[in-house]
């Protein structure tokens, strides 16, 4: 009996030791469930703090509109990309380095064409005695009124910001628009129009793929000069801006 009752307490012992085992288990899984969750949050919390160039939230592809012309800016397509800039800069040199003029070019092309076309039916029927079939050309209307269409949502856009802009609403980007159009007046006295859009041009084709390959390098280095630029901007605000009396505008609206 004594025998018999000493196992029964040893068994009893050893099921409460292990009860209390998977309760410690269970605590201490549940801690580091909580500590990984808490590690998430905070790693969260980090990556939505991270300074992006301009504020965006989204991808490089999604800011540059997404699609074709995304893929085309961003070089996932390498053929069509370099294709692209390869005929940018062929007008380039026609027009910049061998100085040619828009209809001279026009008319020469046409002239090869013409050539090319009329000796090509002419071959062909000498020597199969029938005429060539010559495929109609046929631009569609839909892709021009859908260009238009957009370039006339664009322009009406760009009225209405210079409308508020010049209502005097918002000095500081009354300055920041007349400062950007002064410098571009100045690299406009350096070079014309074709030069300047083919400058233009080149940068919108190699700019976004050095941001998007090197983004977490350029965000720092840029959210320093934007809190150096806003140091400066307070300076500047405190010793000129502030100082200029404000307009009858407010004081009429106040009366």
């Amino acid at each position: 009996m004594a025998e018999e009752q000493e196992s029964t307490v040893t068994s009893q012992e050893s099921l409460i030791e292990k009860i209390a085992d998977k309760i410690k288990g269970h605590d201490s899984s549940s801690s580091s469930d909580s500590d990984s969750d808490s590690e998430k949050t905070a790693a969260s919390s980090i990556k939505e703090k991270v300074f992006r160039l301009f504020g965006r939230e989204r991808p490089v592809h999604s800011v540059l509109g997404g699609g074709k012309p995304a893929d085309v800016l961003l070089w996932r397509n390498k053929k069509i990309s370099g294709g692209v800039l390869g005929g940018a800069t062929a007008v380039w040199v026609f027009f910049e380095l061998l100085e040619y003029n828009l209809l001279t070019l026009v008319c020469h092309i046409l002239i090869l064409l013409l050539a090319g076309l009329f000796l090509w039916s002419n071959a062909q029927t000498f020597i199969y005695k029938k005429e060539p079939h010559i495929p109609h050309v046929h631009i569609p209307e839909e892709p021009f009124l859908q260009v238009a269409s957009a370039l006339r949502i664009e322009i009406n856009a760009g009225f209405s910001a210079l409308r508020n802009i010049g209502a005097g609403k918002d000095l500081k980007k009354f300055l920041i628009v007349i400062a950007g159009l002064w410098v571009l007046s100045i690299i406009g006295s350096w070079c014309n129009f074709l030069t300047l859009f083919y400058i233009t041009f080149v940068l919108l084709h190699t700019v976004p793929v050095v941001y998007d390959k090197y983004e977490d390098k350029i965000d720092p280095l840029a959210e320093k000069g934007f809190i150096e630029f806003k140091k400066q901007y307070a300076v500047f605000d405190e010793k000129v801006l502030s100082k200029i009396p404000k307009g009858p505008l407010k004081a009429k609206k106040l009366a």
